[in-house]
Parts: C-alpha cells; sequence; structure tokens
C-alpha cells in the first residue's frame, strides 16, 4: 500500500477560481456610469454607448440583452419608451424603460448601422446576421472598466444588470418595484440578487416616521 501512495504523488492542480473574485458582482456607482459615458461619447463609441446605456436600462441578462432585435426596441426607426421580451431563463415575459438619453444612443445606432427590423440589434462584426456573442459583451465591459480605473475582474455583465436596480430599491425601498423590474418570480430571489441585509432594511425603516 504504501508502495502505491508513493507512486501517486499529491495532485497539484490548479483550483479553478485561483486568482479571481467569487460572489455577487457590485452594481456601478453613479461617477463610475458617468465616467464610461463621457468616455464613450468622447471616443464617438456609437455602438458601446447604445449598448451601455440599454443594458442599465433594461436590466436585462446579458443573454437577453444578446438576443435584442431591432423590433424589440423600435417601431418604423423609433425608438420607443418602454419594451417588453420574453426571458429565456424564466420564460416570463418583462417589460423595461427606455429613458430619453437611451432612446437617442440607440436612434444613433440604427441609424449609423441601418439596421432594419428582425435583425439583431447589436450584430456580430463577422456576421450581422448574428447576434454579438455575451462573451464579447463581457469583454467590452471589461475595457469599459479599465479605461475608468476599475478592476475588470471585480465586475461582470450582471454588474450592469444590477445598477440600476440597486438605485431604484436604495431611493425607494420598494421591493415589490424592483423584483417586478428584474422579472424575478420570487421575492427572495430579489432581496438575495440585491444584497439586502438588515441595516439595509432598517435604513428604509429611518426614513419612514410615523
Amino acid at each position: 500500500m504504501q508502495d502505491r501512495i508513493a507512486d501517486h504523488p499529491l495532485r497539484t492542480t490548479t483550483p479553478w477560481n485561483r486568482g479571481k473574485l467569487i460572489g455577487p458582482k457590485p452594481p456601478l456607482k453613479a461617477k463610475e456610469i458617468w465616467s464610461i459615458r463621457v468616455r464613450l461619447k468622447v471616443a464617438q463609441r456609437v455602438r458601446d454607448l447604445a449598448l451601455f446605456n440599454l443594458a442599465l436600462d433594461s436590466k436585462l441578462r446579458s443573454c437577453d440583452l444578446m438576443a435584442l432585435r431591432v423590433d424589440d426596441v423600435a417601431l418604423n426607426g423609433r425608438v420607443r419608451s418602454r419594451a417588453t421580451i420574453m426571458q429565456r431563463k424564466t420564460g416570463r415575459p418583462v417589460q423595461f424603460e427606455i429613458t430619453e438619453q437611451t432612446r437617442e444612443a440607440v436612434g444613433r445606432w440604427l441609424e449609423k448601422k441601418d439596421l432594419h427590423k428582425g435583425e439583431p440589434l447589436f450584430p456580430s462584426r463577422i456576421n450581422r446576421q448574428r447576434s454579438m456573442t455575451t462573451r464579447q459583451y463581457a469583454r467590452l465591459l471589461g475595457s469599459w472598466l479599465h479605461a475608468i480605473g476599475l478592476d475588470p475582474l471585480a465586475y461582470g455583465t450582471h454588474s450592469l444588470r444590477r445598477t440600476k436596480a440597486s438605485m431604484i430599491y436604495r431611493r425607494t425601498g420598494n421591493l415589490r418595484a424592483v423584483q417586478l423590474l428584474l422579472g424575478h418570480s420570487k421575492i427572495e430571489s430579489t432581496v438575495r440578487y440585491l444584497g439586502i441585509d438588515v441595516d439595509d432594511a432598517l435604513l428604509v425603516a429611518e426614513q419612514v416616521e410615523i
């Protein structure tokens, strides 16, 4: 038995999470959003600005964001103020708002790329009929974060999904509204997703006087 053990030295396989930050990815702060927007505008990166703004407004998972078609957000070349899509993960519909600055950014992208009904909203550069991949989206996000001095490994595409939802909860304390906006079927999922703890609940309670 000892000989067998000696013939099989301890494995030295590198753990899959070595050097990686594990756990919920934090949302962006208002000043970080502003910094990224300014850089994208100055660099005239029309597609990236439209993608960044829509990711924040829609609060969609990356798979749903990349699956968007032109007619999901626009009608006859005009970007809607609200949209509804069917979530891939849950099979449930979810609505989202498209703010004025996002409508302008998406509108400029549609015009520049000459995109039409039925085409991917964010097509691949290799094949216009295919959508950009979630991996490419993640790489773009990493470049935006790196440009403003943030560590891309500390964030992810879920950071953009979580950003506006977190701000809405902080300002209103309306957990049910956030649940609907994220398309969660259970309120418990929203609580976990936002990382709400007792201190958060007390802060909300302190804002209400009886």
